[in-house]
């Protein structure tokens, strides 16, 4: 039963039928929103407050030891019982299952498209994250500026390999919008949100990606996404 979960003591469920989404529309968090409003499947949002360390309660860190959002609970998982699941591209594969969306089924596509989701997990979104740290959060103060220049070099090279990947192609991998594409637009609206960061990466000289970034970011699922869970 969902009322077994800890969590849910601190963010109670209005509507316990459903996926209940503990979250902030940070880049990981759009991702499983934009996940959740594409395929329709219902769900409540709960929104989890990084900057008051609502993500190191005892409530949230049982649902996820890792401390990081978003973090879900499924109360009809497989067997119909619930599921909590953390970690976004384990619950964005999760999601595509569940719905028979935005995964293909044929194995050769479907390598491919869980190959730019971990392309994303492992490189693009952490190189990201710790050059919008250095570069427009904790890095002004510290007078070696080598590690801002190291991620900055880094975030660079691989919008090249997104830029070159996108030459010729409407999505980062399959034939249709994926779990990829889902995954690695949140981090490249980040550059131009919190990171403002457009010009010390040199954006336009990354025309695909733009153009890409566009599409993604304009899809009615994606608008709602970007406020998800929205501010009180």
């Amino acid at each position: 039963m969902l009322q077994d979960f800890k969590i849910t003591q601190r963010w109670p469920a209005t509507q316990p039928d459903v996926i209940q989404l503990y979250s902030l529309p940070t880049p990981n968090g759009v991702k499983v929103s934009a996940m959740l409003e594409e395929t329709g499947l219902p769900y409540e949002a709960h929104r989890v407050s990084i900057m008051d360390g609502d993500q190191f309660t005892p409530e949230f860190l049982s649902l996820n030891p890792n401390n990081k959002i978003p973090a879900i609970i499924d109360p009809n998982g497989p067997d119909g019982k619930p599921l909590p699941l953390w970690e976004t591209g384990a619950i964005l594969i999760y999601l595509a299952e569940k719905s028979g969306k935005f995964l293909p089924t044929d194995a050769a596509k479907r390598a491919e498209v869980i190959q730019w989701l971990m392309w994303q997990m492992g490189g693009f979104g952490p190189m990201l994250g710790q050059f919008g740290f250095f570069y427009a959060f904790g890095g002004k103060e510290i007078e070696d500026k080598r590690p801002m220049e190291r991620y900055r070099d880094e975030a660079k090279r691989l919008l090249g390999v997104l830029d070159k990947r996108l030459e010729g192609r409407e999505v980062v991998a399959g034939d249709e919008y994926s779990i990829a594409d889902i995954a690695i637009w949140p981090w490249v609206r980040a550059l131009f949100t919190a990171y403002n960061a457009s010009d010390v990466l040199e954006l336009e000289s990354f025309p695909n990606v733009l153009r890409w970034h566009t599409a993604c970011a304009d899809r009615p699922a994606s608008k709602i996404a970007v406020d998800m869970p929205p501010k009180p």
